[in-house]
């Protein structure tokens, strides 16, 4: 019986290391987005930052209740701008292989007899362009 409260011990001891974790990353995202907000002012930055570092339980309670619902609309906002610009990036790297693949597509056409140098030179041209 030793050993199961023993293990019952260590498990409830990893719990709570996990959850203060848990915690400490919780304050120090509100922080950010204390400081991300561009509607507060600097004194309200203030004033939230010193809420949530000299009481951090309440102060994150609080935070969460009262400025959650912008919190999670930044995050969405960022997300979608982080998402537009992979599509813009990817759609950057989509055009490069659109041009090699269309003048390697001309020149197995050329290879083939199919068009001749001088149409060849215009596809290139028109890719490259």
């Amino acid at each position: 019986m030793d050993f199961f409260s023993d293990f019952v011990s260590i498990l409830l001891f990893t719990l709570w290391i996990m959850v203060w974790v848990a915690f400490i990353f919780l304050v120090f995202r509100i922080i950010m987005d204390i400081f991300r907000d561009q509607e507060l002012g600097g004194f309200s930055k203030f004033i939230w930052a010193l809420f949530v570092i000299i009481l951090p339980v309440l102060g994150a309670l609080v935070y969460v209740l009262v400025r959650g619902k912008s919190m999670s609309a930044r995050d969405v906002a960022a997300a979608e701008q982080m998402r537009a610009a992979q599509v813009e990036y990817t759609k950057g790297l989509m055009t490069e292989a659109g041009a090699a693949s269309e003048i390697k597509a001309a020149k197995e056409l050329l290879d083939s007899g199919a068009i001749s140098a001088e149409e060849y030179e215009a596809i290139k041209a028109k890719a490259l362009a």
